[in-house]
């Protein structure tokens, strides 16, 4: 890659997301949290999924019933959720052969830590995963930058202000994307592959991609990079 060349992808937080998207971080230069955005209700931006006996659970932080609300402007009503999602992992992966070695890592995060807001949460989870995992990549907020009108404009936008020269976009938008508008700014637009991820040892029956990375993190450790294609310790 040429020095002057940047890659650059804009998603909004989630939530301890799953593997694929700290795959996408380790891929870019700078990735941005676009929690500009409007919070869409029973999404992946305040829950995801763990593995337990008895099959798929959702792991979910209360946001209460607002919903004309940007993302970054979620506000935790609560903090009871903590110790209920610590227990709850604590008690369905406390086989795994990594639960002691990475529970100290995030125990603290839900025991001793306090969060006001979801993308304060997410951005905090996002941070460590990133420093578990050995991602450097910056990441910084859609608020580091104007934010105009247009939703693939703003999209590119963001991307220039940031000095991309190429935009990493998640498959599903290709629904949606104008993709003329980012060659006419002469930046290039590559769609991320999530496919053909291998499978990990993995507890409770027969396997998934669709959980958080704390499942990979907890059964695989430091080993957990072999199981992405972007992230190298």
């Amino acid at each position: 890659m040429k020095a002057k060349d940047k890659k650059v992808a804009i998603l909004q937080s989630n939530y301890i997301p799953w593997k694929g998207y700290f795959d996408m971080i380790a891929s870019v230069d700078e990735f941005i949290l676009y929690d500009d955005m409007q919070f869409t209700k029973n999404d992946w931006r305040n829950r995801n999924k763990i593995k337990t006996p008895q099959g798929l659970q959702w792991l979910t932080v209360p946001v209460g019933q607002g919903i004309n609300r940007r993302i970054r402007d979620v506000e935790l009503p609560n903090s009871k959720w903590k110790i209920k999602h610590w227990k709850t992992l604590e008690s369905n992966y406390h086989r795994a052969p990594h639960f002691e070695e990475v529970a100290t890592v995030f125990k603290p995060l839900y025991l001793s830590e306090s969060f006001t807001h979801l993308s304060q949460l997410n951005r905090r989870f996002i941070d460590v995963v990133c420093n578990y995992l050995g991602i450097k990549t910056v990441i910084k907020n859609s608020w580091d930058y104007s934010i105009i009108d247009g939703k693939t404009e703003r999209l590119v936008d963001i991307c220039a202000q940031a000095g991309g020269t190429e935009y990493i976009s998640g498959p599903a938008a290709k629904n949606y994307i104008e993709e003329n508008l980012f060659a006419e700014r002469g930046i290039k637009l590559t769609f991320f592959n999530y496919s053909e991820y291998p499978e990990y040892p993995q507890l409770w029956g027969g396997f998934t991609h669709r959980v958080t990375i704390l499942d990979l993190l907890f059964n695989c450790g430091n080993e957990a990079v072999r199981y992405m294609r972007h992230v190298c310790k």
